[in-house]
């Protein structure tokens, strides 16, 4: 009973096991894209914060932390490429970039893709970068292929950070990243694709300081030692008073710091403001614009609908007068070929013009209508009409007192 009920225990330990190795991946996947949203998100502060006092270029280590940090994010779960053989082969996020970033205006695929000393790959992705930040639209690059879905889908696995909700915060963060002005070479080291980017932990291990605080952790940690000592120490009183003044002054450049990057952000943002407000200026014009031509294109359709009911309704009757006077004409022309058949014919045809001619209108289209009237042919073929539910009777017609035969 004992072996039966642990073999029991190891079946249900085995059996969960599936389920625990999924949860596992799951979370290990959930804590990589975490880690790495975090760290973009400091590497980008890092860099604003060092653009206060220097220009960004190729020899800044936090702009070559921050480039391979993206260049991570972007490669995270990325497919590789099927080969005709089968075999997968590892492919690069330039790849990706370059089909779902063909919608940007006036972008620099084309130049890059052109570019003779950037063969890889991996270098052409580097060099998209370093171009994008200094054209001051890397996340308006991101935006666009993030909202090509269908591309993302099919260039990443399940899981990725561009296929997830962090992907909506990446490009928030690198909207920052436009009031900094970049200096880069595309002819440096930095874009050699052998290697891969190692991203550097250390300075965002140290960096642990809140929104709201203005020193930082190793200032604080050292105030707090000085206080110590001074409570433990109490003849020492000149030192305390030094550190406070120093940390003051740390205090007092970093609030400067903020403030300047305040002014920068300011400016961008009023900036972008103003080109939007114009944007959206020309759109409403344009849309009055269109209105406007709409609307009378509905008036000038109306009213040749209108006309052309008009001239419909005009030819209706003019048709129906047209059959009652070939109607007549031909009760005419027989009730003469009754009478007298060899005189009839030449008064037949005479009096049958004069009635067409009393009876319509002077119009083109009426003579057009009438014209087969006069024929000898549409004539012989109305005197030869014999029915009783179209044509009168000869007999009714020689009824008359004038017309009775001797």
């Amino acid at each position: 009973m004992a072996s039966r009920s642990l073999r029991g225990l190891g079946g249900n330990r085995g059996g969960g096991g599936g389920g625990g190795r999924k949860s596992l991946s799951a979370r290990n996947a959930a804590v990589e894209r975490r880690n790495l949203i975090t760290v973009c998100r400091f590497s980008v502060k890092t860099l604003i914060d060092r653009s206060c006092f220097e220009t960004i270029d190729d020899s800044s280590p936090e702009f070559n932390n921050f480039a391979a940090i993206l260049e991570q994010i972007l490669s995270h779960r990325l497919k590789g490429q099927v080969t005709w053989f089968g075999y997968e082969s590892p492919r690069s996020f330039w790849d990706y970039i370059r089909v779902a970033c063909r919608k940007v205006s006036q972008n620099c695929i084309c130049s890059i893709e052109n570019m003779e000393n950037v063969s890889s790959s991996r270098a052409k992705g580097r060099a998209w970068i370093r171009v994008a930040l200094m054209e001051k639209h890397l996340s308006e690059y991101i935006s666009t292929a993030l909202r090509d879905f269908k591309t993302t889908r099919r260039f990443y696995e399940d899981g990725a950070i561009v296929l997830g909700e962090e992907a909506n915060m990446l490009a928030g963060m690198l909207l920052g990243l436009n009031a900094i002005d970049f200096s880069f070479c595309l002819k440096g080291e930095g874009l050699d694709g052998n290697f891969p980017a190692v991203i550097d932990y250390t300075p965002y291990l140290k960096f642990t300081q809140s929104s709201d605080s203005i020193s930082s952790d190793e200032e604080e940690l050292r105030t707090l030692g000085s206080s110590g000592s001074e409570s433990s120490t109490p003849e020492n009183v000149g030192p305390p008073f030094i550190m406070d003044e120093n940390s003051w002054f740390n205090k007092c450049k970093r609030v400067k710091q903020k403030y300047q990057l305040t002014l920068e952000q300011k400016g961008y943002l009023e900036e972008l403001l103003r080109l939007r407000e114009n944007q959206l200026s020309e759109s409403v014009a344009q849309n009055k614009i269109l209105l406007q031509r709409i609307e009378d294109s509905d008036l000038a359709h109306k009213l040749e609908k209108e006309q052309l009911e008009y001239i419909i309704v005009e030819l209706q009757d003019q048709l129906k007068s047209c059959q009652s006077l070939d109607q007549l004409s031909a009760e005419v022309s027989l009730s003469q070929t009754s009478l007298d058949p060899g005189q009839s014919q030449g008064d037949g045809k005479q009096d049958t013009l004069n009635l067409i001619s009393e009876g319509k209108e002077d119009t083109p289209s009426l003579l057009g209508l009438c014209g087969s009237l006069t024929s000898v042919a549409s004539y012989k073929s109305l005197t030869s009409l014999k029915s009783n539910d179209y044509l009168a009777s000869p007999t009714t017609e020689m009824t008359s007192p004038g017309l009775t035969p001797s």
